[in-house]
């Protein structure tokens, strides 16, 4: 009787692990979700058309995205094996690079986008090695590598790239990593205003750039303000912004991202969507 009871315990017990390691990963931080879907709806705007390949861009992009989580967790605790967050980096890394390599069979053009987000990873990989992960820099690599889902979406719907969507994917960039500056104002050590104004100030000299080089139309550029208040907001009523639930700031910058992904996506569809 006791050999059974310990039997039936054990099996419960690698039942338990199994489904442990069965359940996917995903990442905690949700707000990525709404700039890698904003950015690539932007890129699919510019390209106005939706194939299939489009779809299949879409799913490498959050195969990808997905990786990221569970490979910095690995490296984080690299002393303790993680079971779990091995096996499901492992898959969502192996899907993103067969759909990947398809996609790059499809459309070669491709092949530059995959090379600047290696870069990415590499520099994110050696920050969390230097524990310097959520480092201003970093972040604004992280921000950059998730935005190249704009010229991805491009690129594999159109098979080409442009100066136009290269630009639309810096413009993304700066808007979503303004988010960044805004929200270390909620930490002691990174609550100073000095970073956040040199930052906007900065962005929006290379977006009035950009527009006068011809390559943003004067709606998309504008887009950026959308920013610029969200940044204002936060400097206005900042006491109430960093004391306030983080539920609340993400939802506020939610409603912001979301008001500069339609405008954005908006101003790049042509006046007359062609005829099926």
């Amino acid at each position: 009787m006791e050999l059974a009871t310990v039997s039936k315990a054990d099996e419960q017990a690698t039942k338990v692990d199994l489904r442990g390691w069965i359940k996917p990963t995903f990442s905690p931080e949700h707000g990525v979700l709404i700039i890698l879907f904003g950015s690539f709806l932007t890129g699919a705007a510019l390209a106005q058309t939706w194939n299939y390949c489009t779809n299949l861009a879409l799913i490498c992009a959050f195969f990808a995205l997905q990786a990221e989580h569970p490979l910095v967790v690995c490296i984080k605790r690299r002393s303790t094996f993680k079971p779990r967050f091995t096996i499901w980096a492992g898959i969502y890394g192996t899907s993103a690079i067969l759909l990947g390599s398809w996609l790059w069979i499809v459309s070669p053009v491709l092949v530059w986008i995959y090379a600047l987000v290696l870069l990415a990873l590499i520099v994110d990989v050696i920050a969390v090695f230097r524990r310097k992960h959520k480092s201003i820099l970093n972040e604004l690599v992280i921000f950059a590598a998730i935005c190249l889902s704009t010229p991805l979406a491009y690129a594999a719907t159109t098979g080409s790239l442009s100066i136009e969507v290269m630009t639309i994917w810096i413009l993304n960039t700066l808007f979503f990593s303004s988010a960044i500056f805004t929200i270390k104002l909620r930490r002691k050590k990174t609550s100073s205003l000095k970073p956040g104004v040199a930052y906007h100030l900065i962005a929006s000299l290379i977006v009035i750039g950009f527009f006068f080089l011809g390559w943003l139309k004067l709606v998309t550029a504008l887009a950026f303000a959308i920013a610029l208040i969200k940044f204002a907001v936060t400097m206005v009523f900042r006491n109430w912004y960093t004391k306030a639930k983080f539920y609340y700031v993400a939802l506020l910058e939610t409603r912001f991202a979301l008001v500069y992904i339609a405008i954005t996506a908006i101003s790049l569809l042509p006046a007359h969507l062609p005829k099926a």
